[in-house]
């Protein structure tokens, strides 16, 4: 399969024991948690993306140097295929700000061992822990149309 042309981030912020984790109200991912992150930019480079997207979506500063680069995923919508992306995933635990309500997204701070997956996307119950776990991966996941959702179809995840 032909790696996805879109390029994609997502910044996890960190707080020991606690993860923030944004509520999409609307776009790609409505009512969904997930951390915060989009489309890189012409002229962007992935890291700078991150931080961009980090800073419009939460209201939180950072650096580069504080970002630490713990995945990449290829996601793949056969149904939907402009959907197709590669997405580069940080953690961050060292920012300044409080985080802040946007227009794109709400937030709430859960306890690593509270996640909602039920109420995050499919794939993420499968390699957010292992991020969390302080572990690095590469991989794919396929997503199906089911009912009007996207279900998660297959997964490969390989430690890196």
């Amino acid at each position: 399969m032909e790696r996805p042309t879109l390029q994609a981030t997502l910044c996890i912020p960190l707080n020991g024991t606690q993860i923030l984790l944004g509520m999409k109200k609307r776009g790609f991912g409505v009512g969904k948690y997930n951390s915060f992150g989009g489309k890189v930019k012409l002229g962007e480079t992935i890291e700078e993306a991150t931080l961009r997207e980090f800073q419009e979506e939460s209201g939180l500063y950072s650096k580069l140097e504080h970002l630490n680069k713990v995945a990449e995923i290829d996601f793949y919508f056969p149904y939907k295929p402009e959907w197709n992306q590669t997405v580069h995933v940080y953690t961050i635990s060292t920012f300044s700000g409080e985080p802040q309500e946007t227009e794109e997204m709400t937030f709430q701070w859960f306890n690593k061992n509270e996640i909602p997956y039920a109420q995050m996307w499919d794939d993420d119950k499968y390699w957010l822990p292992l991020v969390l776990e302080g572990k690095c991966l590469r991989a794919t996941i396929i997503f199906k149309e089911e009912n009007g959702e996207n279900v998660m179809d297959s997964k490969d995840i390989n430690l890196v």
